[in-house]
């Protein structure tokens, strides 16, 4: 009886959750429609998704190359010196996204080293599209660093070990080995930092309110002229962000199925 009964009371608290995370969002959709989507893209939203689309691109380039490498060293051991490193790439997902924007202004901006070395260049690390790439990093590199790290992690030594043995080099078997059997993992990673990045709204608005992303350009129609406006672009960051995410999450699990079938 007891063990029915607290199984009654976990449907119901998931019910409830489910309800309260996803009623706003399908309220969202019933509310509006493509051709509203449409009409707000084409007045409002184009320069802004257009600069959301090739900042985040540009981002998911730089993670892939350096967060994998990261998350691979990650797995490999347990000592102190790793965990300092988790700590540290755990620091950016604890904090608000307000701060990381004005650390981000403090360390790169005009007035600081980086800033002052930039502008020798013609550089600056404000209101530029290169301040959008360093907000969207520093929001988003930690989630594919856990991500890769975790799959990194998952793969049974064994198989690296027998790789060596049989000849072949450190890097054949990171290409051979190593990485096929870690790809559903990063994949699932990159897709997160996808979402995270093309969303990034705190640090960015501080960092570079010019160019406008997708999310600024939402909070400017927010104040600007309302729900009205804003809601038709919100859904439009919704449509960009979340498929690719989601349809990886859905590729992992039915890969999974396909290995245990």
């Amino acid at each position: 009886m007891n063990g029915r009964f607290g199984f009654s009371i976990a449907i119901l608290t998931t019910l409830l959750c489910t309800a309260f995370l996803t009623l706003p969002f399908i309220a969202l959709l019933l509310h509006l429609s493509l051709r509203d989507v449409w009409i707000t893209w084409s007045r409002n939203a184009a320069q802004p998704l257009f600069t959301s689309l090739w900042t985040t691109a540009v981002s998911m380039v730089l993670i892939l190359l350096f967060g994998t490498p990261a998350g691979w060293f990650l797995s490999r051991g347990k000592g102190m010196l790793w965990r300092v490193f988790e700590i540290l790439f755990l620091i950016p997902l604890l904090m608000p996204p307000l701060v990381i924007g004005l650390l981000l202004v403090y360390f790169y901006g005009p007035y600081g080293f980086i800033g002052e070395w930039l502008s020798h260049f013609g550089a600056s690390a404000t209101n530029t599209a290169l301040a959008i790439v360093l907000a969207q990093l520093y929001e988003s590199l930690p989630y594919y660093v856990f991500t890769s790290q975790a799959a990194f992690s998952q793969i049974d030594r064994r198989f690296e070990r027998a790789s060596l043995s049989l000849g072949a080099s450190p890097l054949k078997t990171m290409y051979r080995v190593i990485f096929p059997l870690a790809r559903p993992g990063l994949v699932v990673g990159l897709g997160m930092a996808f979402a995270r990045a093309i969303g990034a709204f705190g640090a960015v608005i501080v960092v570079a309110y010019y160019p406008h992303t997708l999310p600024v350009g939402i909070w400017i129609s927010l104040s600007e002229q309302g729900l009205s406006t804003a809601l038709p672009m919100a859904l439009l960051l919704l449509l960009v962000a979340l498929p690719l995410p989601l349809t990886l999450l859905l590729w992992r699990r039915w890969s999974r199925a396909e290995i245990r079938v």
